[in-house]
């Protein structure tokens, strides 16, 4: 199994970090899991934190889907 099926379950908590059931936090794995692997997968050994501010460093190239989780948690 990938490195990045590892790391994302420890990132999206922190991405979503309003969300409280497992059912709400999934719709944010699926949308920033392409993203994550694409754009972060250089950092996703370096933790939730890294990999969080990868995605906001790559802002501008992320999918729509994604973008929205993180505006929609405050990120």
């Amino acid at each position: 199994m990938s490195k990045f099926v590892v790391v994302l379950p420890l990132v999206l908590p922190l991405v979503l970090m309003t969300s409280t059931a497992s059912a709400q936090q999934q719709p944010g794995q699926d949308a920033c899991a392409r993203d994550v692997s694409r754009h972060c997968r250089a950092v996703m050994n370096n933790g939730d934190q890294a990999v969080l501010a990868c995605l906001k460093e790559h802002r501008a190239k992320l999918s729509k889907a994604c973008e929205k989780v993180l505006t929609d948690h405050g990120q």
